[in-house]
């Protein structure tokens, strides 16, 4: 019978799969091999149906059970997110809050919510650390954050939660001394002409986009590591790059920048891009947490709303 299922045989089902063997498994659980395969073959039992086909040297998924273990990843799932809500809702206030943010989001907004949160929990102390594409969500599944801000849709992970806070203009500019800014009239530039000028490319320190790039155009690049150091190089007038609005503002209002006159990288050069609150579903949010996600996504909605009342 269904009902008969446990928990903990899904747990040594998804751990099988994952490792490749029983043994590897029982070595990742912590147990001996024969409770492992006991395990297994009880779920079998129970369900009526081979999940692993056992005639070679390592135990292979069958149809059935590639089919079954999507849905027993969804359960595990569920179950993990609920367990940390239930303790979170138990625990007393975090000593502290460990918290990435993407090199996109506008850092004022944290600050802004960080003194809100002070303002309630003053005895929590705060560990900010500001990285780049995967980093955010790399440091979430190693558990060295508690709380992230991630910007875009590329990287996305099962084990991490996301609530939409505010959307970031992105736009594509060049130093106005650069010769890409001497092309002024609409849509003067197009992506092969972009490709015959050094492009500035912010680097990823986690291994999640490895071997992938998002935007890059030009074969000639400059990779940075740092969101400052491509901003600085831009207006040195190096290269071309995109940049987040709220950073590149006060650049292009003075004069420095400019945005490239292209239709390539959007409509007036800019593209709108989402920013999540994240967390592990399986880490309570404590108190703490909470408030600062509370105050993060009512600053952007009023953000939000005065960007649009501009418009």
């Amino acid at each position: 019978m269904l009902d008969a299922l446990t928990l903990d045989q899904m747990r040594v089902f998804a751990a099988v799969a994952d490792s490749g063997s029983f043994r590897a498994a029982a070595g990742r659980l912590s147990r001996v091999q024969s409770a492992v395969s006991h395990a297994i073959a009880n779920m079998e039992a129970e369900l009526g149906l081979t999940l692993f086909d056992r005639t070679g040297h390592r135990p292979v998924l069958t149809p059935e059970g590639r089919a079954l273990l999507a849905n027993v990843r969804d359960i595990l799932l569920r179950v993990d997110a609920m367990r940390a809500r239930a303790k979170g809702l138990g625990e007393g206030v975090e000593l502290e809050l460990p918290l990435v943010v993407d090199t996109l989001f506008p850092l004022a907004l944290v600050g802004a919510a960080l003194n809100e949160m002070r303002a309630h929990y003053p005895s929590v102390a705060i560990r900010l650390a500001v990285e780049p594409l995967g980093g955010p969500i790399n440091g979430l599944l190693q558990r060295h954050y508690a709380l992230g801000i991630v910007v875009g849709e590329e990287l996305r992970d099962p084990r991490v939660a996301r609530e939409a806070l505010l959307s970031v203009p992105i736009v594509a500019v060049v130093s106005a001394r650069h010769p890409l800014a001497a092309r002024t009239e609409p849509d003067a530039l197009g992506a092969a002409d972009l490709a015959d000028h050094l492009q500035i490319v912010q680097s990823d320190p986690s291994p999640l986009t490895e071997g992938r790039d998002f935007g890059v155009i030009s074969p000639q690049t400059l990779r940075v590591s740092s969101q400052d150091t491509k901003q600085a190089m831009i207006v040195a007038g190096l290269g071309w790059g995109r940049l987040p609005l709220w950073q590149a503002a006060r650049d292009l209002a003075e004069g420095r920048l400019v945005r490239l006159a292209t239709a390539a990288l959007g409509r007036d050069s800019e593209v709108t891009m989402e920013a999540y609150l994240a967390h592990r579903i399986d880490a309570p949010l404590g108190p703490a947490a909470r408030a600062f996600g509370a105050a993060l996504k009512r600053l952007g909605a009023t953000r939000d709303e005065q960007i649009a009342t501009r418009s």
